[in-house]
């Protein structure tokens, strides 16, 4: 776990970092509203190869069964590249009923995510 200054740059450079060591899932929390220092998404979208936002729509219908304010997360998910060397990045908002979603719409796919950019790595059998 790593807290990041809010900011495009800085949370670029962590999710990059975080890459560079070996993550295959990176999950950030916060910054994905709409105040001025909302700026996780920005931050990520440039290092997306594929997005992925049938799961960010999921995810977001996953929040709407408890709160209508789940609508206002502008959250993305997607892979930094296609193959051995793409990781899946998921942007949670801040809230634990927001993680909680994420981690429970995106628990699951997990494994058959793996599995398709790397299926020596993370084979399904």
């Amino acid at each position: 776990v790593r807290v990041v200054a809010d900011g495009i740059e800085s949370v670029q450079n962590e999710i990059r970092a975080a890459i560079a060591e070996g993550a295959r899932v990176v999950l950030t929390t916060g910054g994905t509203g709409i105040t001025e220092r909302d700026l996780t998404p920005e931050a990520t979208a440039p290092l997306l190869e594929a997005r992925l936002d049938g799961i960010a729509w999921q995810i977001c219908q996953q929040g709407l069964k408890a709160t209508p304010l789940s609508s206002l997360s502008r959250g993305l998910v997607g892979i930094t590249a296609r193959g051995a060397a793409g990781a899946i990045v998921a942007n949670a908002p801040g809230s634990r009923g927001g993680v909680r979603d994420t981690l429970s719409v995106l628990g699951p796919l997990l494994p058959h995510l793996l599995e398709q950019l790397d299926p020596v790595a993370f084979p399904l059998d």
